[in-house]
């Protein structure tokens, strides 16, 4: 009895030896006064569905996050002066967290802070996302993403292959601002040569690949004579393939020329440059309003329209595919870009007192 009623005593003893550390280990992460979360926000006035936020936190930590209750998050922020912009395109009550991450960078050691967004009246241009959607760019972040795209850099050789006058520049001539991306063309100087101008030309080649499938890119084109802008795909396998056999789909071209007409076309080793298959379409609204441009590729064919399906522009579609007319049953990616001069949009030379000049992109779509 005595040996039992001392085991007793012992387990005892244990349990009031490690209660108390046990407390004290949770009351050192409730009290952590090293950081403090904290957050402002600022809705648009122009633009009152888009909403900027600005990190308050203060002291000892590593990153931050928002979760903008929309679905969307920041993703983790080592910048402690980043700021997070968010698109809420319904009327609402949205609740916003931010994520502090303390300095020890261990699951237990963080804190958040909430705060609601009141956004009053629905977005009137607004375009709900259909279903089938597999991959889109909403263009709702403060940056550009660059697990989407990559910035190609340059003059190119023989000025793209068309004697275009720009030099396209990694991000200095892009943006996104009120949830659209804006490349913009600028003049460099007084002269109408090689380099007189930048612009950007953005690919998604490598990271974003596409084989059929409905695609949808909502624009509002520049102005003036003597731009180029361009929505447009090509084969993934050029650099072994070449052009025109990796075949390219012109979603959309203007030549700022031409106003108020819009182009659409596919190159292909039967037929390309001048010879291409296309068509035209007057669009009175080109520049002033957004206009979706699209596609519809299929195993049989490739249907451009303008803002509807039932709007057609251009279909292609040989009744007897080969490799030389029909390489559009591979891979292809995005590219989006606003050339200065070349062989068609500066084929009635270039007005500089136009520039800078913008193409606005709202959104690239893919639906399967």
């Amino acid at each position: 009895m005595y040996s039992i009623k001392k085991y007793i005593v012992s387990v005892a003893s244990c349990v009031l030896l490690l209660t108390p550390l046990f407390l004290s280990c949770s009351s050192s992460d409730d009290d952590d006064v090293s950081y403090f979360a904290d957050f402002s926000f600022e809705i648009d006035s122009n633009n009152p569905n888009n909403v900027t936020f600005t990190n308050n936190s203060t002291g000892d930590y590593l990153y931050i996050e928002y979760d903008y209750g929309n679905g969307e998050t920041s993703g983790a922020q080592s910048n402690k002066s980043y700021t997070g912009t968010a698109y809420y395109p319904l009327k609402g009550d949205y609740t916003v967290t931010l994520t502090v991450y303390g300095s020890s960078n261990t699951s237990g050691d963080i804190k958040n802070v909430s705060k609601t967004v009141s956004i009053a009246a629905d977005d009137p241009d607004y375009i709900p996302v259909e279903e089938g959607l597999i991959w889109s760019d909403e263009f709702n972040e403060s940056t550009i993403n660059t697990n989407y795209w990559t910035f190609e850099v340059g003059t190119g050789d023989w000025g793209w292959g068309n004697n275009e006058l720009q030099y396209y520049t990694e991000g200095d001539n892009a943006h996104i601002e009120g949830g659209k991306l804006i490349i913009t063309a600028k003049k460099v100087d007084d002269n109408t040569t090689t380099g007189s101008y930048t612009s950007t030309r953005m690919i998604t080649k490598d990271k974003q690949e596409f084989t059929y499938g409905k695609i949808e890119i909502r624009a509002k084109l520049p102005s003036g004579r003597g731009v180029w802008p361009a929505i447009w795909m090509l084969g993934s396998n050029i650099s072994t393939a070449g052009w025109p056999a990796c075949g390219e789909i012109d979603i959309m071209e203007y030549v700022g020329y031409e106003p108020d007409v819009v182009h659409s076309t596919v190159h292909t080793t039967d037929g390309s440059g001048s010879n291409g298959s296309g068509s035209s379409m007057v669009l009175e609204t080109a520049e002033e309003e957004f206009h979706v441009y699209g596609i519809n590729w299929s195993e049989d064919e490739i249907v451009f329209y303008v803002d509807s399906p039932e709007n057609i522009v251009h279909t292609y579609g040989p009744a007897i595919k080969t490799a030389n007319n029909w390489p559009f049953d591979k891979p292809h990616f995005f590219i989006l870009n606003m050339a200065v001069g070349g062989t068609w949009g500066g084929a009635q030379g270039i007005d500089n007192s136009i520039f800078p000049q913008t193409m606005e992109i709202d959104y690239v779509r893919v639906y399967q």
